[in-house]
């Protein structure tokens, strides 16, 4: 008989400390996002309120399109590269559409931690949106971070 943890390939190890949690464990707050043509000084204002550094951006049918990433943002004004009276739309990092070379993978609140834990190390990303099964509604916003910490707080 062969255990679960050894057919799990991991980047760091930790599969075996999650111990069966899933995405809802984490205890994420929830997901605050914008439409892509609000002003570039509400998505900051927004950001910092919740400490978020990345804030998923829709689309007029309410669909994720993207997100700013906030530490980027603040360099860009730093640099003159940006202004609050922009528009999100001119700095938003899309998200590639699902095809054969960069599948959509869906993540919810039951996707165990192993998989979330796979998504970042396979899309080489720091964060994912959590979604409803049918990804409708983005519900929250996981990061490599959160991870980090379940697995510290659970010893």
């Amino acid at each position: 008989m062969t255990d679960d943890r050894d057919r799990t390939p991991t980047a760091n190890g930790w599969s075996d400390k999650y111990r069966g949690a899933v995405v809802e464990d984490l205890q994420l707050p929830p997901a605050f996002c914008l439409q892509d043509d609000a002003p570039l000084s509400l998505a900051l204002e927004k950001a910092y309120e919740r400490e978020f550094d990345q804030l998923p951006i829709l689309n007029e049918r309410r669909r994720p399109i993207g997100y700013i990433d906030v530490p980027t943002l603040k360099a860009r004004f730093e640099k003159g590269e940006a202004a609050e009276a922009d528009a999100i739309s001119k700095h938003i990092t899309h998200f590639q559409l699902g095809s054969r070379s960069h599948p959509y993978t869906v993540i919810t609140p039951l996707t165990p931690l192993e998989e979330l834990e796979a998504f970042f190390v396979r899309a080489q990303t720091a964060f994912a949106l959590v979604t409803d099964d049918e990804r409708k509604w983005v519900l929250a916003v996981a990061t490599r971070s959160d991870l980090e910490t379940f697995v510290q707080r659970r010893g």
